[in-house]
């Protein structure tokens, strides 16, 4: 699909689903002031070209896991080979080639210690031809998961937006542990597709469909499961992807993470361990555009003390555990739904 094949309506619903992912075609109908007929076509069309895929996620924090930020040095004829066999595992997400061609940056979740173990110290390391790993624990999260960029892009008034956006999830009982099986066979089929059918999810589990219903709606209230949209780039026009390695004061690391996190160039903050404790993923419309956001937004920033700046080559994987299944003719269209 070419970029002007877009419209209004297009990004009026990726954003829909970017707040609700199961959000009803006839809800979504009535907000925008069309028929329900013609949102179904719509996505039908975003989904069946491979622009856009809903996925049903699990928020780490709420399952107690522990979330790191692998950065992986190459020699210059491996990095690809390492990106794809990262992309390859179920543990990881928002696989990158980065600016240089020899390094390659990840995120990897782990239910313990032992599991980081094992991916960080002992397996990436062995890899022929890789001559250096640093790995950075995820302290906080200022901008990501479900707060994607696509809700910057103003495409929904706040008044459409209310109206679609669903109740914010309790987390009050903090993490929930380990699923059960029935729910990670559940969880599965939404990591691939997020509008799963319920006729689908109750023969992967072999619950009723009430039961189904329910479990969704336990799951989503409890903040263990959300919905992202990986969308190809050219339905919000984006351009340069970049991350920002920024080290700060930790008594300003809080309130730089969250100005950050309003800026409408950031898909994604975060604070880290490491001498660069705060990371942050941006969008710009081309190089220039990247210049005067470094040389204004971040300038304005007092506490920064040092930056590194690296932009994207390629998106290797994106969101969820899953590798981006190739979408056939022009699969190749890299598709960079900002973050990792």
């Amino acid at each position: 699909m070419e970029s002007d094949s877009f419209d209004d309506l297009d990004r009026a619903l990726v954003y829909a689903l970017q707040l609700d992912g199961r959000v009803p075609f006839a809800k979504v109908a009535k907000v925008l002031g069309v028929s329900d007929q013609t949102v179904a076509r719509r996505y039908t069309r975003l989904r069946t070209t491979g622009t856009i895929r809903v996925l049903g996620l699990t928020d780490p924090l709420a399952l107690g896991e522990v979330v790191w930020v692998v950065r992986v040095q190459c020699m210059p004829d491996t990095a690809e080979a390492v990106a794809e066999a990262l992309a390859r595992r179920d543990d990881t997400s928002w696989v990158s080639l980065m600016s240089d061609g020899t390094e390659v940056v990840a995120l990897a979740r782990a239910a313990t210690g032992a599991d980081s173990d094992t991916l960080l110290l002992r397996k990436l390391p062995q890899t022929p031809r890789v001559v250096g790993v640093s790995a950075h624990c995820v302290l906080h999260e200022f901008f990501g998961g479900s707060q994607s960029l696509i809700t910057k892009s103003g495409a929904l008034t706040e008044e459409q937006a209310g109206r679609l956006r669903p109740p914010e999830p309790d987390r009050s009982r903090g993490p929930r542990g380990p699923l059960g099986a029935e729910d990670q066979k559940m969880l599965n089929v939404l990591a691939r597709d997020g509008r799963a059918q319920l006729a689908e999810l109750t023969a992967a589990t072999g619950w009723s469909q009430s039961t189904v219903r329910r479990r969704l709606a336990d799951l989503r209230a409890d903040g263990t499961l959300y919905f992202d949209v990986d969308c190809d780039h050219r339905v919000f026009r984006s351009g340069i992807v970049t991350a920002l390695w920024l080290s700060v004061p930790p008594s300003d690391l809080d309130a730089t993470g969250r100005a950050l996190a309003e800026h409408p160039e950031v898909a994604f903050a975060c604070a880290t361990t490491g001498s660069n404790n705060l990371l942050a993923t941006v969008v710009c419309a081309g190089v220039p555009e990247l210049y005067r956001y470094l040389a204004t937004r971040i300038a304005a920033l007092p506490a920064i003390r040092h930056m590194e700046s690296s932009p994207t080559i390629r998106r290797v994987k994106g969101p969820g555990p899953l590798p981006v299944t190739p979408r056939g003719s022009g699969s190749n269209v890299p598709r960079t739904r900002p973050g990792w």
